[in-house]
C-alpha cells in the first residue's frame, strides 16, 4: 500500500503515509486553503441574517491571481453570461473546496503515526471525494503556477536537481499519482 490508495476493507479507500508525506499534504492543503480565501460576496463583509446569504451575490469578474482563475473559470464565452453565472455560483465553489480542503487537513491531523513514523490513512467514499477534490485543485494550482502545458515533451520533467522549480514539479507529480490512484479505487 506504501504511496497509493487502495480499497479499504470497509470501503473507501485506504494509503500508507510516511510522516514527510503527510506533512507536505497538509502544508499544501493548508496553502490551497489561503489562496482560495473567504470568498467575501460582492457587498463587502458576509451578511449577519441566514436568509440575506442564501441570496448573497459573489464577484462578477475573474480573479487576477491565475491560479484562481483556474480554480474559478469563466463558464461562458460571453462576459455578461459568465459574469452572471460567476455572481451566482462562485461563493458555494469556494465553500466546497474550503469544506474539501480543510477535511483533508483534519484527516491528517486525526492520524497517529506509528514508530515508523508512518500511517495509514483510511477515508470513507465521501471523504475520499473530499479528497480527490483536494487534489485536484492543488494540481490545478501548481501546474498553473508551473505553466505545465498538454506538451508530452515538457521540459518540466527533465529539470535539472538544481532547478528551484524541481521540489513543486515533484510534488505536482507526486499528487497526479496519489489523484490517479484514488480514482482507480474508487471505480466500481
Amino acid at each position: 500500500m506504501p504511496g497509493y490508495f487502495q480499497t479499504a476493507a470497509a470501503g473507501g479507500a485506504a494509503v500508507a503515509l510516511d510522516e514527510v508525506e503527510i506533512s507536505i499534504l497538509r502544508s499544501l492543503a493548508v496553502q490551497l486553503l489561503e489562496l482560495i480565501g473567504p470568498g467575501e460576496p460582492a457587498g463587502g463583509a458576509a451578511p449577519a441574517d441566514p436568509l440575506a446569504e442564501l441570496f448573497a451575490e459573489g464577484p462578477t469578474r475573474p480573479p487576477q491571481d491565475p491560479a484562481l482563475a483556474r480554480l474559478f473559470p469563466d463558464a461562458y464565452e460571453e462576459e455578461a453570461d459568465s459574469s452572471d453565472f460567476r455572481r451566482y455560483t462562485e461563493i458555494d465553489l469556494r465553500a466546497r473546496k474550503r469544506d474539501d480542503a480543510l477535511a483533508v487537513v483534519r484527516s491528517l491531523d486525526a492520524l497517529t503515526p506509528g514508530g515508523d513514523g508512518g500511517a495509514v490513512l483510511t477515508l470513507d467514499t465521501a471523504q475520499a471525494r473530499q479528497w480527490l477534490g483536494t487534489l485536484n485543485d492543488l494540481r490545478l494550482t501548481m501546474g498553473t503556477r508551473l505553466e505545465v502545458s498538454d506538451d508530452e515533451g515538457s521540459e518540466l520533467y527533465r529539470l535539472p536537481d538544481s532547478d528551484p522549480r524541481k521540489p513543486l514539479v515533484m510534488a505536482y507529480l507526486w499528487l497526479g499519482a496519489l489523484q490517479e490512484s484514488l480514482v482507480e479505487t474508487l471505480m466500481p
